[in-house]
């Protein structure tokens, strides 16, 4: 064979290479279109899945007074007799008989200073009546004898058997005698009269209380030094500071451009910060007649209707002041939402809760308008969690997010 022969025999590694070329460029256009519908499905997955951004209202209580109420203001529990009890006297506290929260009466021995000096002094005081007594007893029985030698004398006078002289002496005798029964009358005046005198002395150490009511600060102790005057040096003036628990009112600040809107005996609601579900019921029973300058304010005096014994004094509290009594009917508390998460689905009012990250639809009856709220009788409770203004596309289960409101 010849060389020309051979040569034709030979490979053309070329036209080889372009259809493996051309099947590799064929692979990688797959592969890529394969990873571009991968991801669109990947972030269309995503963006189904994707919690939806909500606002969201808290279920709460509200009561019917807030239909009625046209002006609130804030104060303190008072009470309008209260005391702090001292002493006229001076002395060691030496015994207490009460402590914060004794109930006590009028009258009643609440502490007693050291009384051994003024004691004493009573005592003689006291003798010095008998012994003023006996004295007048003494002048009565001498009187008694003046009198009957006066009436002998007077009769042997009349018969002439005794002389003038002698009859004026049994005159003189009978006026001396009268004269010092009286002086023995006035002598127990005295005696009575300091006699009071060291009671009230011993009274003064006995510290009572003025009325019927509560202790509510014990400021000393046994052996504590009480003077009136407090501004001695380690010495207390109050033993313990009283009132009257059963006349508990509210003091507080109404602007004196509110006062048209209230006046004398009007219906009030009081709300304690110590007892946020409790309302009480109260009437507007004065107004102090001067201005706060600084504040612009005027004093406002609100009687509790009822008294409960778990208010004290001190405690916070806010008024509503209302232009109507409310009916005892509908004076408790009820469940209100916002009225922007009742919608209508299915011809049902429902709304839509948020638990565990996701929208739950709760059918539920709704009743009237309590203020600004919507009364709920029905299919949630106070502290839920429910979306605000729902959109169409939330459904039962949908993820969601909390927003804030």
């Amino acid at each position: 064979m010849s060389e020309s022969d051979l040569s034709k025999l030979k490979i053309s590694r070329d036209h080889a290479a372009a259809p493996v070329k051309s099947r590799r460029r064929g692979l990688k256009r797959v592969v890529l279109i394969v990873l571009v519908l991968a991801v669109a499905a990947l972030l269309v997955a995503r963006s189904m899945m994707a919690p939806v951004e909500v606002e969201t209202a808290t279920v709460s209580v509200a009561y019917r007074s807030q239909s009625y109420t046209q002006l609130n203001a804030t104060g303190y529990v008072v009470a309008q007799r209260k005391a702090a009890v001292a002493s006229k006297a001076t002395g060691r506290l030496e015994w207490l008989g009460v402590r914060e929260g004794s109930v006590v009466r009028q009258n009643e021995v609440l502490a007693r200073l050291e009384n051994r000096d003024v004691t004493a002094s009573m005592e003689q005081a006291a003798a010095n009546i008998k012994v003023t007594q006996a004295n007048l007893e003494q002048g009565e029985a001498e009187l008694n004898e003046a009198q009957r030698n006066f009436n002998r004398s007077s009769d042997l006078l009349a018969k002439n058997f005794v002389s003038p002289a002698a009859h004026d002496i049994a005159v003189g005798r009978l006026e001396k005698a009268k004269a010092a029964v009286s002086g023995y009358r006035a002598a127990i005046a005295v005696a009575q009269a300091n006699h009071r005198a060291s009671q009230v002395a011993v009274e003064q150490t006995l510290i009572r209380a003025p009325f019927d009511g509560v202790v509510l600060t014990k400021n000393a102790n046994v052996g504590d030094v009480i003077t009136p005057f407090s501004s001695a040096l380690g010495s207390q003036a109050a033993v313990v500071t009283m009132a009257d628990m059963t006349t508990l009112e509210v003091e507080a600040d109404i602007s004196e451009s509110n006062l048209a809107k209230v006046k004398i005996d009007q219906p009030c609601e009081i709300q304690l910060d110590a007892l946020p579900d409790m309302r009480f019921r109260g009437r507007l029973l004065r107004l102090v007649p001067t201005v706060d300058r600084s504040k612009a304010t005027v004093l406002a005096k609100v009687r509790f209707a009822e008294l409960d014994p778990r208010i004290l004094p001190e405690m916070s509290a806010k008024v509503s002041f209302l232009s109507q009594e409310v009916p005892a009917a509908e004076r408790g508390a009820r469940v209100a939402v916002h009225p922007a998460a009742v919608v209508t689905r299915d011809g049902k009012s429902v709304v839509f809760a948020v638990r565990d990250g996701r929208a739950v639809q709760l059918a539920v009856e709704a009743g009237d308008k309590v203020g600004e709220l919507l009364e709920i009788k029905a299919g949630v409770a106070a502290g839920d969690k429910l979306v605000l203004r729902p959109a169409e596309k939330l459904r039962d289960g949908t993820r969601v997010v909390q927003g804030a409101r």
